[in-house]
């Protein structure tokens, strides 16, 4: 083992003895520290520091205050409160493996913090041999750069050769910058807007902030050619717009023009400082710079209206898109530029000789430089940089170690640098919504060690927020069952038991989490999903009328659970017959069933609302009277019986007393033998069904005739000697009140000139006793005086 590798085994070790004496001690003291009057829930608890734990057990020392319930987790175990209750959230590391890398190892790693806690890490940086090399020329084309401008041309193609044996595959690009276009900075008589060297008869070009000429190329023909056609510009103050440039050219990566595989190298040449963020507003530009690329056509389009970059925004988008900065200055403005060096990671600064003499061995020697020093810088939001801290040791291959030092020089191509990165937590959120922190996005920090185009992401989870005791249901609603079932210590069950519904088997029916033993649901596009075990919802099951489970039911699992009195599959029947009850009191006429509140026919037959109408029922009997003969000729034998049940398709079955059995609704069959056969025809929903009588009453129909001539005769005699008497009695009355006496005679006597006084009156009576002798009886009546009634 070398000795390097042993050296940062023996502090990894130091490390964890002192961890774990930490420990050990803060348990002594977290009685003091945790052990609060002031404490009164879960989260306070927590904030109070990374020893002090919770207890949401609901019969946890009963009668006591609230706050007991916060000390360590150790003396809550002693205290009675069960493991499963107790709210202490641990520091977690948690390693992404699936992202391949060939320079940073790992690239993902989540962790889990709260406040007052740390974690730490180990991240692995391997220098590689021969990069590709990107190289960006940034040339200030100011008239006092001239010579410099023409060195170049012909200074570009001897680099490329050199470079050619430290990189596999370099390509160059070019762009130029003098200032913002405005004044004070330059003269802005019209006359000097386009020409600002007019006054020395010199040609020159406008003044521009930042123009993209070349984009990276390997045509070092074609670089040849743009430094030939560049002409120098000029301005009136000292400083110059170089920040400006450099951002555009980090963050311009398309235009530009920056391959993500390759190292980034942008070369700055400048003879003067450069103007600062607060300079701009020397020439009313208020805007601070967002940071942003905003080329049209290859020129700076915003140059007149933002600021300057800041020296931290500046460092940040170099940072952020893997470029080193190489200053290749004159020694007049070298030690401004030192003083700078400091603030912007991943820069070397070089002395430019006049005529840009060494400027292949300054890009040379930079780029040796700037690889075989190996940093990292770990960048975090600005708005959350207040409550995280971050500590990085740096072990390089030789073994030297340096606490807080983040940086590894004379690293030679095929050796890993280690870096022990520690991330603290100070605070939680200041806003103390449970609700929405339990929401909140992880907090993001980036490891990324500078130069390189690989980094590294630490997602911090915040333990800010219980689970239970607080905020969780458990605490806040001790007395529903759920509460009860989770929080019940002689239960001898897990909270997640209580989250799992028994029917089904399933945590929270899939579609939810268990939290504190309560099922916090998941939100869904389509509607609410709400329950016990979020096994209900308002959108998977049938509607009825526009309803979910046409508002007479709930929606459980995909099926409706219908109200009582309703039925059906989405709860659209209701169980009373009331609505199929007919006129004469029976559930629709007794001739069908009342099915999701309307009458379904027994018989194709009926119709109506109640199945009150038949159109073809008095044709019945009639339709029936083969099958009913084939019966009665046939006997009833099994045999029999069913050739006549196969040919009438009837179903038939004999009665003994058919009038009893259908309360004298029966159909009359005469036979051939003058046989009387009472059969009832059934009308059920497969088909009809017959009944026939046993008995059958057989007689000829003279007899029957006679019978019922004879009847008929002495109907009609009683009812004439009924009348005869009735007549006797009247005319015996009649006689006793008169005293008169009825005299008989002989018609043959008769006076023809006799006419009867107004008080008489004559009546005949004849009888046809033969028809050759008939005779006639004459009566003479005296009228009854009127005065005989009182």
């Amino acid at each position: 083992m070398s000795s390097w590798l042993l050296k940062y085994c023996n502090l990894v070790l130091r490390s964890a003895v002192l961890t774990a004496v930490f420990a050990f001690a803060s348990s002594h003291s977290a009685d003091n520290k945790c052990g609060s009057p002031l404490v009164s829930t879960c989260q306070e608890c927590l904030r109070r520091g990374p020893e002090c734990a919770w207890c949401f057990q609901k019969s946890f020392l009963d009668g006591v205050h609230v706050s007991k319930r916060c000390d360590s987790a150790a003396q809550l175990r002693l205290k009675g409160c069960g493991e499963e209750f107790i709210e202490n959230p641990e520091v977690k590391v948690e390693v992404n493996m699936t992202l391949s890398s060939s320079q940073v190892t790992p690239r993902d790693i989540s962790i889990q913090l709260r406040p007052g806690s740390e974690a730490s890490f180990i991240v692995e940086v391997k220098q590689l041999e021969l990069y590709p090399v990107d190289l960006y020329y940034l040339v200030d084309v100011s008239a006092s750069m001239q010579e410099n401008l023409d060195r170049l041309k012909t200074v570009g193609v001897n680099l490329s050769h050199r470079m050619k044996e430290h990189s596999s595959d370099f390509q160059v690009g070019f762009g130029s910058f003098v200032d913002k276009p405005v004044s004070p900075y330059i003269d802005v008589h019209p006359s000097k807007i386009s020409n600002p060297c007019s006054d020395y008869e010199v040609n020159c070009r406008p003044a521009h902030g930042f123009i993209h000429v070349l984009p990276i190329t390997d045509n070092m023909t074609e670089f040849k050619h743009v430094i030939q056609q560049q002409r120098i510009s000029g301005n009136m103050d000292t400083p110059e717009g170089g920040f400006d440039a450099m951002l555009q050219a980090a963050v311009c990566q398309k235009d530009i023009g920056w391959r993500p595989e390759a190292k980034h190298l942008l070369l700055v040449m400048t003879d003067q400082p450069s103007h600062l963020a607060l300079d701009s507003k020397l020439a009313g530009i208020v805007v601070p710079h967002d940071g942003r690329c905003h080329l049209e056509e290859g020129t700076y389009s915003q140059s007149a209206h933002m600021e300057h970059p800041t020296i931290g925004q500046l460092a940040e988008k170099l940072l952020e898109n893997s470029i080193y900065s190489i200053f290749a200055v004159n020694s007049m403005q070298y030690k401004w530029y030192e003083d700078l060096v400091a603030f912007l990671p991943g820069t070397y600064l070089g002395r430019l000789l006049p005529k840009a003499s060494n400027l292949t061995n300054l890009v040379v020697d930079a780029y040796k430089k700037l690889l075989s020093d190996v940093g990292v810088e770990v960048e975090v939001e600005d708005s959350e940089a207040h409550r995280f801290w971050v500590s990085v040791t740096a072990v390089c291959p030789n073994g030297s170690t340096a606490a807080g030092s983040a940086n590894c020089i004379n690293v030679q191509p095929g050796q890993n640098v280690f870096f022990n990165i520690t991330v603290g937590m100070r605070a939680c959120p200041e806003k103390d919504d449970a609700l929405q922190k339990e929401n909140e996005p992880e907090v993001k920090l980036v490891v990324k060690p500078v130069g390189f185009n690989e980094s590294m992401t630490v997602r911090v989870r915040q333990a800010c927020v219980c689970r239970c005791g607080g905020a969780g249901p458990c605490h806040d609603d001790p007395g529903t069952s759920v509460c009860e079932s989770g929080a019940d210590p002689g239960a001898k069950r897990s909270l997640t038991d209580s989250c799992r519904d028994v029917k089904t088997g399933l945590m929270c029916s899939g579609r939810g989490t268990c939290v504190c033993g309560a099922c916090v649901c998941d939100r869904s596009n389509l509607g609410t999903i709400y329950g016990r075990f979020c096994e209900k919802d308002d959108f998977s099951c049938p509607n009825e009328r526009g309803l979910m489970c046409g508002g007479h039911g709930q929606c459980v699992s995909g099926e409706c659970s219908c109200q009582p009195g309703w039925t059906g599959e989405s709860c659209g029947c209701p169980i009373s017959t009331e609505s199929c009850m007919s006129a004469d009191g029976l559930v629709c006429s007794g001739h069908g069933k009342c099915v999701c509140g309307e009458c379904v026919c027994d018989h194709h037959r009926r119709s109506g609302a109640f199945c009150e109408k038949c159109a073809t029922c008095s044709d019945s009997c009639q339709s029936h009277w083969s099958c009913v003969d084939c019966h009665l000729s046939k006997g009833l034998a099994a045999d029999n019986t069913q050739q006549c049940n196969r040919s009438c398709t009837s179903l038939v079955a004999y009665v003994d007393d058919i009038t009893e059995l259908i309360r004298g609704k029966y159909c009359l069959y005469h036979s051939r033998e003058q046989c009387v056969t009472r059969f009832h025809v059934d009308m059920a929903s497969h088909g009809p069904q017959l009944r026939i009588s046993r008995h059958a009453e057989c007689e000829s129909s003279h007899r029957y005739f006679k019978t019922f001539l004879s009847v008929f005769l002495l109907t009609v005699v009683l009812g004439l000697g009924i009348l005869a008497v009735v007549r006797l009695l009247l005319r015996g009355k009649n006689w006793s009140l008169r005293g008169h006496v009825i005299e008989q005679f002989d018609d043959s006597n008769k006076n023809p000139s006799y006419a009867p006084t107004p008080s008489e009156k004559t009546i005949t009576y004849r009888r046809d006793c033969l028809p050759e002798h008939p005779m006639e009886m004459h009566v003479h009546v005296h009228k009854m005086p009127l005065d005989i009634f009182p």
